[in-house]
């Protein structure tokens, strides 16, 4: 993916994102809040063997010292030197707890030893590593005596005296946080790019351009109302949702222009998207603007066009197609415009034959001669086959996805069931698209306002 694919990605999981990144800094914060604080206090001593007299035993002397300093590394946490401190300082400890709290180092190529000692105690801190000290310099002269055995033929000097710390070492209070911060970043990351991967439902026009190259005709924005007035351009005709579908209009105008057959065929992968608003919304938006507009019901499983407009639904479409009454008494008028419209009648149990029938051919070829356009509102690709064969007989077809419930897969299976008949796709309509966010459709604040100002200088 390229850059702004992932600036996309990450802008539309920001909120996971930020909640992550606090989450990350609120566990840093409470764990460094839990944490006792511990103080270190450090020794340095230096141990030196006998002199020599050549240089040859000098460079001896050197890697002999070296090696000593290897070994009082590991005598410095033995018992024999623990247990004395703990004596002299009454501790409740045992060796191997004290030996926990000691650190021990030795640089290489070096004779220089470092004795660390921590404590939630500052002061104490500093006399353990104190009597550590003093404790290994006893033990070194009795495990290391000269060969003339008057005196130890290594010594131990120390350089540096612990002292009381006065600020802690642990915990790291600005490092927690920083470190919880990236962790809680990388995680709010991690899980918005696995949604990303995992989540295939369509949320915008990217997602469309994915799938499929036919170009986006329009988008509906999202509307909570939808359901309570589906008939929103009559109802509202000044909101967002009312300026999407004439934005569509204005786009549909475009199709096919000159041409003498324009019926377009309105379906979508799955049920419910809104294909049915979606045609009864674009048809009073066109025949507002005069064009002669019929909306044909042709959905003969779920028909939901008569109850939109409030018309009687039980002779229409089906009705026609047998034979047992003519078109012009059952296509009824709507609206101020006199927008026709032909709903489903009776419901048959062959659809797809009707749908597919030389009567339904011979319709489509004389209400294409009688109207400027022909809205089909016809049932979902991927269930039944019922819009393929209608799109192979009208102009073309439109296929409605819902931002965020229609699956990418779903999507391709639709334009692919259009594909195999032949039918041509003039485009997809994105509807219930978010108004704010990467995936927000432009047109509805701009519309609305444009609309508005528009009615305040009429």
């Amino acid at each position: 993916m390229e850059l702004r694919e992932y600036l996309r990605i990450v802008h539309r999981g920001w909120l996971i994102i930020v909640l992550a990144t606090l989450a990350g800094i609120g566990a840093a914060a409470t764990f460094s809040l839990l944490q006792t604080p511990q103080y270190e206090a450090e020794t340095r001593v230096y141990v030196s063997t006998d002199s020599a007299s050549t240089v040859a035993e000098l460079g001896q002397g050197t890697s002999y010292t070296q090696q000593i300093v290897e070994s009082f590394v590991e005598v410095t946490t033995t018992p024999r030197v623990l247990q004395p401190v703990i004596d002299d300082l009454g501790l409740e400890q045992t060796p191997a707890e004290m030996a926990e709290t000691i650190a021990v180092s030795a640089g290489p190529n070096t004779v220089l030893m470092e004795i660390t000692a921590s404590d939630e105690n500052p002061m104490l801190a500093a006399e353990i590593a104190n009597l550590v000290t003093e404790n290994l310099i006893g033990v070194v002269g009795e495990i290391t005596p000269s060969s003339t055995g008057d005196a130890s033929s290594v010594s131990v000097e120390v350089l540096q005296e612990a002292v009381a710390p006065e600020s802690p070492v642990s915990p790291r209070v600005p490092l927690n946080l920083v470190l919880g911060l990236l962790a809680g970043l990388s995680l709010g990351v991690g899980v918005v790019m696995l949604r990303e991967v995992l989540d295939t439902r369509i949320r915008g026009e990217h997602d469309i351009s994915t799938v499929t190259e036919a170009p986006v005709l329009g988008g509906i924005v999202y509307d909570s109302q939808a359901q309570k007035r589906p008939l929103v351009v009559q109802v509202d005709p000044k909101s967002p949702r009312a300026e999407s579908f004439r934005t569509l209009r204005t786009n549909l105008q475009f199709l096919e222009v000159g041409e003498s057959r324009r019926s377009f065929v309105f379906t979508s992968s799955i049920q419910g998207e809104g294909k049915s608003t979606t045609v009864a919304n674009t048809a009073i938006t066109m025949q507002e603007a005069g064009q002669r507009v019929l909306v044909i019901d042709a959905d003969l499983r779920r028909p939901r066009i008569a109850n939109y407009f409030g018309l009687e639904g039980a002779v229409g479409l089906t009705n026609v197609l047998i034979g047992k009454v003519d078109l012009a008494d059952v296509v009824q008028y709507w609206g101020p415009h006199d927008l026709a419209v032909l709903p489903a009648g009776d419901i048959p149990p062959n659809p797809s034959e009707l749908l597919g029938s030389p009567s339904m051919d011979a319709l489509l070829r004389f209400v294409e001669d009688q109207f400027d356009v022909v809205l089909i509102a016809a049932p979902p690709l991927l269930p039944v086959t019922d819009a393929a064969v209608l799109a192979t007989r009208a102009t073309g077809a439109i296929v409605v996805v819902a931002a965020g419930k229609t699956h990418r897969q779903q999507l391709k299976g639709a334009v692919t069931s259009l594909e195999n008949v032949g039918a041509k796709l003039f485009g997809v309509i994105p509807t219930m698209l978010p108004t704010k966010g990467p995936d927000a459709y432009g047109y509805g604040r701009y519309g609305h306002a444009y609309t508005y100002e528009e009615d305040r200088k009429a």
